[in-house]
């Protein structure tokens, strides 16, 4: 009879194929926050964040990056047709905007003295609050 032994490298081989779908962006934007894009077609124009992809990276915004999408009726009380959606935009092409100044600024993050994380504006120096 046969020995059977556990061969500890196909479990190596599985763990490291699937190790990116783990891996998550670590982002300082959050749902609710009114951000402007930066590239794109939609260059300079701002929305509000309705939903972060932290597994691909990207923001979907309110009016921001609209398609247009056929869509067959699944349902008989449905309609089909093209409708517009919004889709997602990439977070590296979208800042946050101070809610002093309006314009674009960049995040740090700051302890505060509670012991609380708090996001602090670069340009104006202001704490930006978290739309929980």
């Amino acid at each position: 009879m046969r020995i059977l032994k556990y061969r500890k490298t196909e479990g190596q081989k599985l763990a490291k194929r699937h190790a990116g779908n783990a891996v998550r962006v670590v982002t300082r934007i959050t749902k609710g926050d009114t951000v402007m894009v930066m590239r794109g077609s939609d260059k300079g124009k701002s929305g509000q964040v309705m939903r972060v992809f932290l597994k691909t990276g990207r923001v979907l915004i309110q009016g921001i990056n609209i398609v247009k999408r056929h869509t067959r009726a699944t349902r008989p009380e449905e309609t089909g047709g093209i409708i517009e959606k919004p889709a997602p935009v990439a977070l590296s092409n979208v800042m946050l905007i101070d809610p002093k100044t309006g314009k674009p600024t960049r995040i740090r993050a700051r302890i505060d003295t509670d012991g609380t994380k708090e996001r602090v504006s670069v340009k104006s120096g202001d704490v930006i609050p978290r739309n929980r």
